[in-house]
Order: C-alpha cells, then structure tokens, then sequence
C-alpha cells in the first residue's frame, strides 16, 4: 500500500483462482453472484449465497475464497485494503469510533455481516472504486465501515483459539472461566473444577456458562480444543495423532469424526488444503 491511505480492487471474473492467503494489512471483502463459492478464513469453511461480506483485520488469519461449486459466469468482487492503529493510544479509541474499533478488533477472528447489513451499505460499496479524490473515497469508507459497527447480526468466523485472540466478556466470573480453559485445555477439564472457579454450585454454573456465551460448556471446550488442532496442523509438522492428545482429546478415532463434524473434512484434509496453496503477501 505505501503512503496510500486505502487500496481498492474492483472486478468482475469467472472464478476464483487466487490461492490461501494472509497479509500485515486490514480487508474488507464484498463479493456478489457467486453462490456455491467456498469461503475459508482460519477454521472456519462455509459455502457463501448471492451476498458475501466479511472484514478480517488480523496478520495471521489465512483466508480464500474457493471456486467450489460456483457456476456464474459474472462474479462481482470489491476489495478493500488498509491499515488503522487499533491501539490504546490510537486515534480510534476517541468517542465518535468506539463501536468501529470494537468491530475491528473483533474482525481479528473475521466477520461475516448478515443480509441486511450488506444491504445497507451496498450502494457505498460498488460505488467506492468510482470516488477519484482520495480523501472522499477514504470518508466513503468511513462511512461504511460505521454503517457495518452499528449492525446486529455479524458472527465471528474462526476460533479465537486458532486465531490466537484473547478470550473476552462483560461477566469476569466468565473471563476467569475461559482463561482457565485456554491454559489447560490439553488436559481433563471438569464441571466441578469451574463451577469452583466461578463461585456457584456445578449445575448453576452450567446454566449461567450458557447464558452468557449461548454454548454449551462441553461444546466450548471442544471448540477451542479443534481451534487449538487447527493451528497446529498448520502451523507445525506434528503427526495427527500428536496434536489429538496434545489438544485434550483422548482417543484418535473420536477426534477424528468431532473434527470432520465441526470443519467437514479430517485433520488430514484440512492440514492438505492449507499448505496446497498457502501465500504470505
């Protein structure tokens, strides 16, 4: 990008071919037309339908957006790259950015925006390429980007486990309960452990864990234990199995059929895909 405040890509194509990618600068990627197209951001794989948007402000969160089963002939995709000071010290933290900087620092894990949220800010988004003057692209962007903060509905796409993103929450009894999870999932976590932790019997805390998170406390720890598998079958050349008990899980076969559950494929497969096609750019 060098000096440029915004670097913006706007195309129509046939397919997809670019490769599995991650980058030091922020994306915020629009695509339309394109249902069937396999969306991949850390752990998470989806197939996307007529609208996709996602923003994704991480270093090390590897994305791609695969032909798959896509068969339009007129895919519209708008790419935007830039970069802001998400620090305490940065110009973000006053008043008027609030709710931008909460979204970006979210969209560490990348964030999908729902239907209505798109709709919202389409016109602003097929008409940024068309903006000459650099200062008015850049408050068009402002704008969207304060449009998308105020939305319901964006979901978190990868784990934090696998996107190495701190566990955060308005409840500390909560965050006290996450930490813990996050310093020893590789080992037997149990109820009555918790519920110590947080201060309430086991099946109060069991239902006080769901309210505030919407999971389940054993699908949480499974979640992060495969978002933790995630990364290291990326990330490092343990065997399948080494990673299955360096994660927590105690038998091969049950890790295997959990992970192709949750991420539709077996370790081996998600391992392959990411070093087929892997860039840094």
């Amino acid at each position: 990008m060098g000096q440029d405040a915004l670097y913006i890509a706007d195309r129509h194509k046939k397919e997809f071919t670019y490769p599995i990618h991650n980058h030091e600068v922020f994306e915020l990627n629009f695509v339309e037309h394109a249902p069937g197209v396999r969306r991949i951001v850390g752990d998470s794989s989806e197939e996307i339908g007529d609208y996709d948007l996602v923003l994704i402000t991480s270093s090390d969160l590897e994305h791609v957006w695969e032909q798959n089963g896509c068969t339009s002939d007129d895919i519209h995709e708008v790419t935007v790259q830039f970069y802001f000071d998400l620090s305490e010290g940065g110009f973000l933290v006053r008043t008027p950015f609030h709710s931008m900087r909460r979204m970006l620092l979210e969209a560490r894990k990348g964030l999908a925006f729902p239907l209505d949220a798109i709709m919202r800010v389409y016109p602003q988004i097929v008409s940024l390429s068309s903006v000459s003057e650099g200062f008015y692209a850049m408050t068009q962007f402002l704008t969207i980007l304060h449009e998308l903060s105020k939305c319901s509905g964006a979901r978190p796409l990868a784990s934090s486990s696998y996107a190495k993103v701190e566990a955060s929450s308005d409840s500390r009894r909560v965050l006290k309960v996450k930490n813990f999870i996050a310093k020893n999932y590789m080992d037997e976590i149990r109820l009555s452990t918790l519920a110590d932790i947080a201060g309430m019997s086991p099946s109060a805390f069991s239902r006080f864990f769901k309210l505030h998170t919407g999971r389940n406390l054993s699908d949480y720890v499974i979640d992060m234990r495969l978002g933790y598998a995630s990364r290291m079958l990326v990330d490092t050349s343990k065997s399948v199995s080494e990673i299955c008990f360096d994660c927590g899980f105690n038998n091969l076969s049950n890790f295997n059929r959990i992970f192709k559950r949750k991420k539709g494929c077996v370790p081996t497969e998600f391992r392959e895909n990411y070093h087929k096609t892997r860039i840094i750019v």
